[in-house]
């Protein structure tokens, strides 16, 4: 079991970051039968992160009052090595959106780019 990611999540998870994360929480909720496992607030009460077990898969969400929006997608990868895929990227053409950094002390170590097609990509490791 790799000591990178956590045992109960998948490598690759869809992050949806959207104006009202708390309609989509429910929508996963009672169509998919989904599972808030973490959720995380700002100190307003505003909805920071959230994520969502569908049976095997995990689909994180971000609330919107966030400056990190954009029109394409946002994918979430756990990585053996957050800063060196984050550096890879910058190499190869990749817009930096966050550099890697714990924010907290149980955290994860987690950055963000952006490619050329618009897809911004969360790097993080356990």
């Amino acid at each position: 079991m790799p000591d990178w990611k956590p045992a109960t999540y998948p490598s690759i998870s869809p992050y949806l970051v959207c104006a009202n994360a708390e309609a989509i929480i429910t929508f996963l909720e009672r169509v998919f039968d989904g599972a808030l496992i973490r959720r995380f607030d700002r100190p307003d009460g505003s909805l920071m992160h959230a994520e969502v077990r569908i049976d095997d898969s995990v689909v994180m969400i971000g609330g919107g009052a966030t400056d990190q929006q954009s029109s394409g997608p946002h994918i979430h990868v756990y990585v053996p090595d957050a800063q060196a895929v984050y550096d890879r990227a910058l190499q190869h053409g990749a817009q930096s959106v966050q550099a890697p950094e714990r924010k907290r002390a149980d955290d994860d170590l987690r950055g963000g780019f952006r490619d050329a097609a618009g897809t911004t990509w969360w790097v993080a490791t356990q």
